[in-house]
């Protein structure tokens, strides 16, 4: 490492010196996949040192602490107790919602993420569409109701097919596309009377439904300056050929190739821009990570949604991407310096895919020994699902279980790499997705 330069008359030279020993340690909160991949370019910078996970798991390579992830109190004393952790990462939108950055923050802790009342664009589907009226943000036409008769009473008389859409927090399954009216209402008592998800059905809202295709676009921010990442495409459906029930995402590529400097031009200029703005205005500046959910009809770009953070699994395709230091990159989204950075990303492509426990997204069983991992060669596994079983190895502990990812100069080599080592990885009940990218390869 050379960081000190001595001069010598009109001779100058470099010195060496030894490696810094003080490096920042570093709480990432969560403990999936999208936090694996964060962890892994984390620790590519020469400034980090330990990384501890709030919970991790046990395939992260994290210190786990044990602690979950919406156990706000605990994760901050733990923050507060470890002098040398230097930022602790919140990455799952449950603890945003939750306030967790302005409790770590108000105790003076250096935290990458947006407040509640920012990571409320993604926390009330209601807010987040009003946000787009009052500010002028294309989306598709809508109504919210807090009242069941009300709401039917709309989805009598709107637009079929229609989009029912839990107002809060559903594990992003909270949004059921309607092909008919007899399903709309339905629907509705689905998620308000029943309460599928919760109390995140509380409110509904009901939107036109969009036609097109849809591309994943995730932004640096720091509440006044962006940064672009490469756009990205999730698959949401659990089966091939996008059938089956809606999923946390079964696998991911990037970058979009449909979606050129045209449209990421007139997307920076008439959605991204006017939504950093809009929230100043709304006195909730976002600083973190702001999550596009696109719809794309031709030219005409449409917000589906927002997160206020890293998608998953998008972020295990496009984090792979990222040549610069991803840890200084989320300092200068805190400290609101992000223009000062040449933030530099590959061309290359990257595809991954979801290895998902049988019966997921509803009903699947867990303890299921993993097998083959130490034979993958060529691609990365980002572990989400896992804990240690009794002989030390993992097992499965969730839905989505890991997931499989390349990066090569084409989409053709990083899939044939994916799909490769794929077959090398076995558990009970194993299923995955087949064509992801599959049309990027056979038109």
């Amino acid at each position: 490492m050379f960081d000190k330069v001595k001069r010598t008359g009109s001779v100058r030279r470099r010195v060496e010196v030894t490696e810094l020993t003080e490096k920042d340690d570093v709480l990432v909160v969560g403990g999936g996949g999208r936090e694996h991949a964060i962890v892994a370019k984390l620790r590519e910078s020469a400034r980090v040192g330990k990384v501890y996970g709030a919970p991790g798991n046990a395939g992260m390579d994290v210190i786990e602490t044990g602690i979950g992830a919406t156990d706000i109190d605990a994760i901050v004393e733990f923050a507060a107790a470890h002098e040398n952790i230097k930022m602790t990462v919140v990455a799952p939108d449950d603890p945003l919602a939750m306030g967790l950055v302005d409790k770590l923050v108000a105790r003076g802790i250096r935290a990458f993420g947006p407040t509640r009342a920012a990571a409320k664009l993604e926390w009330s589907k209601a807010y987040a569409k009003d946000v787009m009226r009052r500010y002028g943000i294309p989306t598709a036409g809508y109504e919210t109701f807090t009242d069941v008769a009300a709401a039917k009473a709309y989805a009598a008389t709107c637009k079929i097919p229609t989009v029912i859409k839990a107002d809060g927090l559903a594990l992003g399954k909270g949004v059921l596309i309607c092909e008919t009216r007899e399903a709309a209402l339905a629907a509705i008592d689905e998620v308000m009377t029943d309460k599928k998800f919760g109390a995140a059905g509380n409110a509904v809202v009901v939107e036109d439904f969009l036609r097109g295709y849809e591309v994943s676009l995730l932004t640096f921010t720091d509440g006044e300056h962006v940064s672009l990442m490469p756009t990205s495409c999730d698959h949401k459906r659990a089966l091939d050929g996008d059938l089956g029930l809606n999923t946390g995402g079964m696998g991911a590529y990037a970058p979009c190739p449909a979606f050129g400097k045209a449209l990421l031009d007139k997307t920076l200029r008439d959605v991204v821009r006017p939504t950093i703005e809009a929230m100043k205005a709304e006195g909730a500046p976002f600083k973190g990570v702001l999550y596009f959910g696109l719809m794309v009809d031709g030219d005409d770009v449409r917000v589906l949604e927002y997160n206020a953070r890293f998608g998953d699994p998008e972020t295990q395709s496009v984090l792979p991407l990222l040549e610069s230091d991803l840890y200084e990159i989320f300092g200068a989204c805190i400290d609101g310096t992000l223009d000062k950075l040449d933030i530099r990303w590959t061309d290359k492509k990257s595809i991954n895919v979801v290895l998902a426990s049988g019966g997921y997204p509803v009903e699947y069983k867990k303890g299921c020994p993993i097998s083959g991992l130490d034979d993958v060669d060529g691609a990365r596994v980002y572990f989400a699902g896992v804990k240690r079983g009794a002989d030390g190895g993992l097992v499965t502990n969730g839905g989505r279980v890991l997931c499989v990812q390349a990066v090569a100069d084409d989409f053709g080599a990083a899939r044939d790499a994916v799909y490769r080592n794929i077959e090398k990885i076995t558990f009970d009940d194993c299923f995955y997705r087949k064509d992801i990218g599959e049309k990027l390869v056979i038109g």
